[in-house]
C-alpha cells in the first residue's frame, strides 16, 4: 500500500513545473497579446492650422501628414482656423494635401472659427471637409503682390487673369471632391462668405459636427479617394494623438506677425541709435542689432514694402542728427513724419491675415516722438544752464570777504581764497571782512566782485549773469 502511494505522488511532480512555465508564459506574451487587441483600434492623427498661413505653417502641416504616414493613422485631422495668409503657403499645403498616402480631414473648428481666403481652398482641397456649428467660411478673392511684395493695383486685364485662375484652381478641386463648384468660384469673385449649416446645405463641405470624436464617428465607413485609389475611413472610436508645434516653430510663427516684426524693427533700430548716440555702451548696440535682424527676419517672411522699412531707417537718422545739428527740432519733426509714412507703408492690409494693428504704430510713434522731444528740451535746458565749474562756474558766485577789500582783497568762493578787487561803480569802496559778495567778472586770476543784496545773503544761492545785462538772483 505504502508503494501504491509513493508511485501517485511522484506522477504528479512533473505537472508542477509545467504550470510554473505556463505561468510564465502568460506573463512574457500577455503584454505582446494586449498590443495586438489595441493595435485593432483605429488612431487618427492630429494637428491645427490655427492661425495665419506662413511657410512655417505649410512646414508643420508637411511634417504632421509625414507623421501620420509613419505610424499608419487612419487618418490626420486638422483643426483650422485661419484668416489667410499668403499664396505661395497655401499652394505647398494643398500640394501636401493632395499627395498623401492618408485621408486629410480638414474640421474647421471651435465654435467662432473661420475658414477665410486661403482657408477656403485648403477646406476644399481636403478628403474630408467639416465644420463645427457657429463657424463659417468664404472671402476667398485673391490680392495680387507687387514685385517688391506689398498689395499692389493692377489693370483690369491682370485682375482678371488672377482672378480667373483662382476660380479655375478651386473649381477643380470642387469637382475632385464633388463639392459646390458655383459657390466656390463666388466665394472667389465676390467674396461670398457662409455659415456651417448653409456650407452644408449648399454641398460646400461634407459634415457639421459639433466635437472631434462625433466627426470620427459620422465619417466611419465613408470612402475618400486619395492619389494611390479609394480609401474606406475606419475612424469610429478612433485613437487621437495630438502633433503640436515645435517650439522654434511657434518661435517662428510668431515672428511672422507683422506687429511683432514691426515692434522688433522699431526697438532694434532704436537701440542702435543709443549706440550711434553713445559710442561704446555696447548693450544698446547689441540689443538693437539683434532686434534688427529679428525684426528683418520676419518682414523677411511677410509680403513687405521696402520703401517703408527705409523710411523708418531714414527717421532714425533724422533723430540721431537733431542731436549733433542746430536744427530747432525740425529734423526730429520730419523724423517723426518719416516714420509713421514708414510704418503705414509696411503692410499693405489688403493681404488676409497680414494686418498692421494701427494702435501699435500710433503708440510707438507717439512714446518715439515724446522721447525725442524730451531729451531735445532737456539738451537746450543743458545748453542754457550756468556751468558748475571752471571760468563759468564763478561767474555769480556767492562769497565772503575775509581779507577787507579796499578796494582789494581777499575773498572766499567756492571753497577756494582768491584775490578779489571791489567794483568801485556800484557806490562801494571798502567792504570789511564778513560782508558777502557776487563774483560779477574776471581779470586773470582776480575776482572782481560787488556786495551781495540781502536776498542774496539769506539763499546763499548762486546769482544768474545773462550776458545782456546786470546778474539776477536765481
Amino acid at each position: 500500500m505504502p508503494t501504491n502511494i509513493q508511485t501517485k505522488r511522484s506522477a504528479r511532480r512533473p505537472i508542477l513545473p509545467l504550470l510554473g512555465l505556463f505561468c510564465l508564459a502568460i506573463g512574457l506574451f500577455w503584454p505582446l497579446t494586449a498590443s495586438f487587441a489595441q493595435s485593432d483600434q483605429p488612431h487618427v492623427i492630429v494637428g491645427e492650422i490655427d492661425g495665419t498661413i506662413t511657410p512655417v505653417m505649410a512646414r508643420y502641416v508637411e511634417k504632421t501628414i509625414d507623421r501620420a504616414e509613419r505610424d499608419g493613422a487612419a487618418a490626420v485631422v486638422f483643426e483650422m482656423d485661419t484668416p489667410g495668409g499668403l499664396s505661395s503657403a497655401m499652394d505647398d499645403i494643398i500640394e501636401d494635401i493632395s499627395q498623401s498616402e492618408v485621408p486629410v480631414i480638414v474640421y474647421v473648428a471651435p465654435r467662432g472659427a473661420r475658414a477665410a481666403s486661403a482657408g477656403v481652398f485648403i477646406s476644399y482641397a481636403s478628403q474630408v471637409a467639416a465644420m463645427a456649428p457657429g463657424t463659417n467660411i468664404g472671402s476667398a478673392s485673391p490680392v495680387f503682390l507687387g514685385a517688391d511684395g506689398n498689395v499692389s493695383d493692377v489693370d483690369d486685364t491682370m485682375s482678371v487673369k488672377i482672378t480667373n485662375d483662382a476660380v479655375a484652381r478651386i473649381r477643380n478641386l470642387a469637382d475632385q471632391y464633388g463639392r459646390n463648384a458655383d459657390w466656390a468660384e463666388s466665394a472667389v469673385r465676390d467674396a461670398a462668405n457662409i455659415t456651417a449649416d448653409e456650407a452644408l446645405a449648399l454641398g460646400v463641405i461634407d459634415y457639421v459636427a459639433p466635437d472631434l470624436p462625433t466627426l470620427l464617428n459620422e465619417i466611419d465607413g465613408s470612402t475618400v479617394e486619395l492619389a494611390g485609389g479609394p480609401v474606406t475611413l475606419a475612424t469610429a472610436g478612433a485613437e487621437t494623438t495630438s502633433v503640436e508645434m515645435s517650439v522654434f516653430e511657434r518661435l517662428l510663427q510668431f515672428l511672422a506677425d507683422p506687429t511683432i516684426g514691426y515692434i522688433f524693427l522699431s526697438l532694434g533700430m532704436l537701440g542702435l541709435f543709443f549706440e550711434l548716440s553713445n559710442p561704446g555702451a555696447m548693450l544698446p548696440g547689441i540689443a538693437g542689432a539683434i532686434g534688427l535682424i529679428v525684426g528683418l527676419f520676419s518682414l523677411g517672411t511677410l509680403p513687405v514694402n521696402w520703401a517703408g522699412v527705409a523710411l523708418m531707417g531714414l527717421a532714425f537718422l533724422l533723430f540721431a542728427a537733431d542731436i549733433f545739428l542746430p536744427s530747432a527740432g525740425l529734423l526730429t519733426v520730419g523724423g517723426v513724419a518719416a516714420f509713421l509714412f514708414g510704418s503705414f507703408m509696411l503692410i499693405d492690409e489688403g493681404v488676409p491675415g497680414y494686418e498692421l494693428s494701427r494702435v501699435v504704430v500710433w503708440t510707438v510713434a507717439i512714446c518715439l516722438a515724446t522721447f525725442f522731444v524730451l531729451m531735445g528740451a532737456f539738451a537746450l535746458k543743458t545748453r542754457f544752464n550756468r556751468s558748475q565749474v571752471g571760468r563759468e562756474g564763478l561767474m555769480g558766485a556767492i562769497g565772503v570777504v575775509r581779507q577787507t577789500l579796499a578796494p582789494s582783497g581777499m575773498v572766499f568762493a567756492q571753497g577756494e581764497l582768491w584775490s578779489a578787487t571791489l567794483d568801485e561803480s556800484t557806490g562801494h569802496h571798502e567792504l570789511e571782512q564778513g560782508h558777502s559778495v557776487v563774483v560779477i567778472g574776471l581779470d586773470g586770476l582776480r575776482l572782481i566782485v560787488r556786495p551781495a543784496t540781502d536776498a542774496e545773503q539769506r539763499g546763499g544761492a548762486s546769482v544768474a549773469v545773462p550776458p545782456w545785462g546786470n546778474p539776477e538772483p536765481v
